[in-house]
């Protein structure tokens, strides 16, 4: 009879009956198919509609680099896998719902009403969704004015007709009326395999009275109402007591309660309700059962596809593309050949430089092409310390395959090392000619390096970290291994293959030059494969070519010229600064000692949790994972508003933080040669686009504290100079005012008011003169915090108030700037529907939580859409200022540079004869860095230290 039902679903029945085991467990019993059994039919049909909405809502929402989401293509993809596990069929279809309205829609206006319409990220995966289908070898269907459910059903007659089993995959209930002799429903994501008395355990009704059961009780999901006041219960037990609808129907005056009542004034109805659960079966289709056959996957755009939705486990998954090429140059010299890499295709041209000559011959070839790619090894990766091990160089051919690359061993231990000041002598004048375009990654450490032999790199046009960072700065990392596995489907040689890790590593220069070279050549390939992925995408993405031209590339000299230039430190400053900070950390502990009245270990977490919440002495605000009560900053912050000990421990956290991390740690970090802090600036590191810091980071110096501004005092001007510190006013509530429009924020600004001090005299209704410094502080903490999408809970524990008075504060400040909570929707709204936020300029900054079923998750990623333009907007301005300001230096030839860029501040090392000829400079600059519809101002700050000038 075609029966397609695997041995042993049914011996699961009369086991777990036999048992006496629940309704619920023998539903579980007879409805999972246990593994290691598969599933034989001569048809199956994939409701490809139900997979692609249930893999959108299982999975957390994914999205590639670029910030494309992929989570249901995932999900659908895995699951064609598991079908292919679990499930042999000859002939198999994808099924899915053609767009447009069905002839239910011309039954019901209300069919589907309530639904709303599909996610912009679900709609974003739809065409890849099929596309991948396809890819994978499975036909897939699709039928115009009908859903993917009547092609399935139609399908499954027509192949029962021909004596052929079939199986249904899918999860979805209006299936289950399908289910007879030789036709099963599985649904893959569960394991549930229903035949006819599985789908009797599971829904209470056997599959003949499906249609009758939702005709009934109703069918919320798809709108349809049944019969009032009937509900699943009532629609079971009517249908077994009277032997199915028409029994119901024929005995309708005999049926009691409101439910009977009901039956009867709307009986008329029900067989339009039964006409849209009942599924076609007559549906012309597009395709003869006997052209089902699943096809080869096409393993190559398999290959692409996966690069492009970043499923790099998938991709390994593939049969592996055809090896690499072993290069020729290699070969004929005699090295060991490089291992093996998978590789889209094969690549040639590799060759190791041992002569002068060699050189010569690669220099005419780079000032032929106009443009290459170029990577250094070196001794260090300190900016100003490393030295050239070797460089490696690729260069395109005129059909822009296959690449040429080449390895300059210079300075490796083992010896055969070509000339280092020969080849400097060879390559500098093309090296620091800005006609030749030159493409890396991470280009600023390797203009240091280049710097430290005396060669000032030109000529800068690419940098594939930033063209990624550009591209999706919070989405995955921006190093070139993590690249090449998301871009190319490559894995990359690691660095620690060649040097070892850890105490053990050993540095570039004692690698054999042979292993040296294959990893140098394999790099600067890939710079340029990379950047042949990436770049097209920028081009033809929103205005992202714009922020990475006009912003990102032109900061990359800036930066490399900033690092090199430092700040000098005073060291005795600090000396003194950590003598004072230690009296009064002592004092501190002594005041928390005397308050807890025991001598505790203030670093402790256990002896915290003993001395704050032992015997009950404050209340427990939250416990960690292991259930002790937890000390973190945040539960100390609350607990300060009404506790004196909590607020002495986070005073001397604070502190000692400030000694360790800058008072002890900034001496030491001056360096030897130059006599000058060297702190390292980030551009691919943020989400916003701001500039970060490291060694020191200079971006968490605080500045709300004394102690904290206190620094900034060791930070000085070398003898006959002084620093000029240029800072935006309010830069990102001027932003907001941009973006909102309101009224009452543009006339501030306009007014030159001080915007805090306006806001405080609304809140606290006190004419703007006589706003206190204290009630400035409330509404400044207000103005920003809002920005940062700030919960009234989060307002109350910064201000230190009860939550119902920051609730207050919060309605009153919206009260007085509509338009401000009028944008902060927009933006929430944009964010659900794009997936991203944009600056003024077009940086796009991906809010894939935005979606999240998770509460918590999903608020913090509305908090994040909210911020980000402002200040991912404001980080574009000060860039946009940097260049400005460089550029305006140089053409007039001012004896001054630029040494810290710290939030929205810029600090000049300037000659004091200087000063009153550079501050208008900057001050135009920074002004005109972009066009709001309120002015930018800027306030300029001079003095012998940063402390002084800020």
């Amino acid at each position: 009879d075609g029966n397609c039902q695997p041995e042993g679903v049914g011996v699961l029945h009369r086991v777990a009956a036999s048992r006496g085991v629940g309704l619920r467990r023998r539903q579980q019993a007879a409805a999972t198919m246990t593994e290691p059994q598969r599933l034989r039919a001569d048809v199956a049909l994939v409701d490809g509609s139900s997979y692609l909405y249930r893999a959108y809502h299982a999975l957390p929402p994914l999205t590639t680099s670029r910030g494309m989401p992929t989570g249901a293509i995932y999900g659908v993809v895995s699951m064609l896998q598991r079908l292919a596990e679990t499930v042999a069929a000859p002939q198999v279809a994808v099924v899915m719902d053609a767009p447009g309205p069905t002839f239910r829609d011309a039954l019901f206006e209300g069919y589907k009403a309530q639904r709303t319409a599909m996610p912009e990220a679900l709609v974003q995966q739809l065409g890849p969704v099929k596309q991948v289908i396809q890819a994978l070898g499975y036909p897939l269907l699709e039928v115009p004015g009908v859903e993917a459910d009547d092609v399935m059903a139609t399908m499954a007659t027509a192949a029962r007709q021909q004596g052929l089993s079939v199986v249904i995959v899918s999860g979805d209930k209006d299936l289950a009326q399908l289910v007879g002799p030789g036709v099963l429903l599985y649904d893959t994501m569960t394991g549930r395999l229903l035949d006819e008395s599985g789908v009797a355990s599971h829904y209470g009704v056997p599959p003949r009275w499906i249609t009758a059961w939702l005709a009934l009780k109703g069918d919320a999901s798809d709108n349809i109402p049944g019969i009032p006041g009937v509900g699943e219960k009532t629609a079971t037990r009517w249908l077994h007591e009277y032997g199915g609808l028409e029994g119901v129907l024929a005995h309708r005056q005999e049926l009691k309660g409101r439910g009977g009542q009901a039956l009867r004034d709307h009986a008329a109805e029900l067989a339009r309700w039964l006409e849209l659960v009942t599924l076609r079966r007559d549906v012309p289709l597009p395709i003869e059962l006997d052209a089902l056959q699943r096809g080869k996957p096409d393993d190559a755009l398999l290959r692409r596809l996966y690069s492009d939705f970043e499923f790099t486990s998938l991709r390994k998954k593939l049969p592996s593309a055809a090896p690499t090429t072993m290069p020729a140059a290699v070969v004929a010299s005699g090295e060991d050949p490089p291992p093996a890499q998978e590789a889209a295709s094969p690549v040639q041209g590799r060759e190791t430089l041992r002569t002068g000559d060699d050189v010569r011959r690669w220099c005419a070839l780079l000032r032929e092409a106009g443009c290459f790619a170029l990577d250094t090894e070196t001794t260090s990766l300190a900016m100003l310390d490393a030295r050239l091990v070797g460089l490696s160089l690729a260069v395109e051919g005129h059909d822009t395959e296959p690449l040429a690359a080449c390895y300059m061993p210079l300075a490796h231990r083992e010896g055969g090392n070509v000339s280092l000041d020969e080849v400097l002598a060879l390559l500098k004048p093309i090296l620091e000619d800005a006609g030749i375009a030159k493409l890396g990654q991470n280009l600023k450490f390797d203009m240091h390096v280049l710097a430290n032999h005396g060669i000032a790199l030109a000529g800068i046009a690419h940098d594939t970290m930033l063209e990624s960072y550009v591209l999706g700065s919070s989405a995955g990392r921006h190093d070139l291994d993590s690249m090449a596995a998301r871009e190319l489907g490559h894995t990359a040689t690691s660095y620690e293959s060649l040097t070892g890790k850890g105490a053990a590593q050993r540095g570039f220069a004692e690698v054999a030059i042979a292993a040296a070279a294959a990893y140098a050549q394999e790099d600067v390939e890939l710079v340029w494969r990379v950047h042949h992925r990436l770049f097209p995408r920028l081009e033809t993405t929103g205005r992202l070519a714009a922020v990475y031209r006009d912003i990102e590339m032109p900061l990359v000299p800036i930066l490399c010229r900033m690092e090199r230039a430092g700040v000098l430190v005073d060291k005795a400053c600090l000396v003194r600064q950590g003598e004072e900070l230690g009296r009064r950390l002592k004092e501190v502990e002594e005041l928390a000692f005397h308050e807890a009245g025991s001598v505790f270990n203030l670093g402790s977490p256990v002896q915290l949790q003993e001395v704050l919440f032992g015997t009950g002495k404050l209340p427990v605000i939250r416990k960690t994972p292991k259930g002790a009560p937890s000390t973190a900053e945040d539960v100390l912050e609350e607990l300060a508003i009404d506790y004196r000990l909590p607020r002495l421990i986070l005073e001397y956290r604070s502190l000692a933080k400030l000694k360790s991390t800058y008072i002890d740690k900034l001496p030491t970090m001056i360096h030897p040669g130059t006599g000058r802090i060297h702190s390292s600036f980030h551009q691919a590191v943020t989400a916003t686009g701001r500039l970060s810091s490291s060694d020191p980071n200079l971006q968490n110096i605080p500045a709300r504290s004394e102690e904290g501004r206190r620094i900034r005092e060791a930070f000085v001007a070398p003898p006959g100079c002084v620093l000029l510190d240029a800072d935006y006013s309010q830069i990102e509530l001027r932003i907001l005012a941009h973006y909102s429009g309101d009224e009452a924020l543009l006339a501030a600004f306009a007014a030159g008011r001080d915007i805090h001090s306006a806001t405080a005299a609304t809140l606290f209704q006190v004419p703007e003169e006589a706003v206190s410094q204290a009630q400035r502080r409330t509404a400044k903490t207000i103005n920003f915090g809002l920005i940062y999408g700030m919960s009234a809970f989060g307002l109350a524990r910064q201000l230190r108030i009860e939550r119902e008075l920051a609730k207050r504060y919060m309605d009153e400040y919206f009260a007085h700037y509509p338009r401000v909570a009028e944008l902060m929707e927009r933006i929430r709204a944009q964010a659900r529907k794009q997936g991203y936020v944009e600056t003024i300029f077009g940086r796009r900054l991906a809010i894939p939580d935005i979606e999240s079923r998770d509460n918590r998750t999903r608020q913090y990623a509305e908090r994040t859409a909210i911020n980000a333009p402002m200040q991912g907007s404001a980080a574009d301005i000060i860039k946009r200022a940097m260049i400005k300001t460089d550029a305006a230096i140089a053409a007039q030839d001012l004896p001054a540079r630029l040494i810290l860029q710290v939030h929205d501040e810029l600090v000049f090392e300037v000659p004091q004869e200087t000063v009153d000829r550079l501050r208008p400079v900057v001050v135009s600059c920074m002004e005109q860095a972009a066009e709001l519809v309120v002015p930018l101002v800027v306030n300029v700050g001079v003095g012998c230290t940063w402390g002084e000038a800020h």
